[in-house]
């Protein structure tokens, strides 16, 4: 199978897919919690002195998108990552590490191709073709191409779209998200990837770095290494799970006892459905489209 097709629409499904985002944000409201991430009662801190009530301010794109980043490898079978020598590497989405190394042409983050197969023997490697320099990175033609890969201040990079256009954005959206999160699901079956079983750090490449980053449960025993263990497709491309809301503009939702009823679904799908997008079948059920929330008295009753 030929990839290279494959990540060169997922790349620039990315771009889609932040740039709807960014535009859509302008006329959805998104908020965050300050304290936590959770999307019902918060587990922050200061929690108690709020009731578990979460402390709401305006989100980004990147509550949206959660940004997952991995560094950059000219060659992943050439030297691994050491602690320190990691900063001598970029960071970069972790959704396009693994178009650049299926062919995408970037050139600030150049990447070796091969044209004769690596020889293993488990997991040794007897031929890696030798080890080569990494290339100088050329100038690019569009100083901007980089930006647009970056959820980092999108929103100030796209101005509110025409209330006319809003619905064919959240369409072309809900479509860009599918596509890449099914691109990136068929990138993985070629090109390996690597997360860690403690904390959101992931690695493109056959094996995980070095660099000694964990700050997760116990990292003292593990000087601070990394658990690496082959990933799944939502630890690249991780959902930000959000409640589904039926009436954007009725009252809040409430907890207790009606939480049961709320559905959920990726943040991303709930921003385009209240901006007239068709979601996908699948999302329907998780968002529990076809059940009546009862009133506070009635919750008791229900079996």
């Amino acid at each position: 199978m030929d990839y290279f097709p494959v990540a060169q629409l997922v790349l620039d499904s990315w771009k889609i897919l932040i740039k709807g985002i960014a535009q859509l944000l302008h006329v959805i409201p998104v908020y965050a919690c300050t304290e936590c991430s959770e999307v019902h009662d918060c587990l922050g801190a200061t929690s108690a002195k709020r009731r578990s009530f979460h402390s709401w301010i305006k989100g980004s794109v990147n509550v949206v998108l959660v940004p997952i980043e991995a560094y950059h490898l000219y060659d992943p079978f050439g030297r691994r990552i050491k602690h320190e020598t990691r900063f001598q590497y970029d960071r970069i989405p972790a959704v396009v590490e693994p178009c650049i190394q299926a062919g995408v042409e970037i050139p600030e983050y150049p990447s070796r191709q091969r044209t004769k197969p690596i020889r293993m023997i488990g997991r040794k490697v007897i031929d890696r073709g030798g080890l080569i320099e990494e290339p100088q990175p050329g100038i690019s033609a569009n100083p901007s191409s980089l930006i647009d890969l970056n959820t980092h201040g999108a929103c100030g990079r796209f101005p509110p779209p025409p209330p006319s256009d809003i619905p064919k954005i959240a369409q072309e959206t809900m479509d860009a998200y599918e596509t890449v999160k099914l691109g990136v699901t068929k990138l993985m079956d070629k090109y390996t990837v690597k997360a860690c079983g403690y904390c959101s750090e992931v690695h493109v490449g056959p094996w995980g770095h070095n660099a000694k980053l964990c700050g997760e449960f116990k990292h003292q025993w593990r000087d601070g290494k990394h658990g690496w263990q082959d990933a799944t497709v939502d630890e690249v491309f991780p959902p930000n799970y959000i409640w589904h809301v039926e009436d954007p503009k009725g009252p809040p939702l409430k907890g207790g006892a009606l939480k049961k009823f709320y559905g959920k679904a990726p943040a991303v799908v709930e921003v385009c459905l209240q901006a007239g997008a068709q979601i996908p079948e699948k999302y329907k059920p998780m968002m529990r489209l076809d059940i009546v929330v009862p009133e506070s008295e009635e919750a008791q009753l229900v079996a």
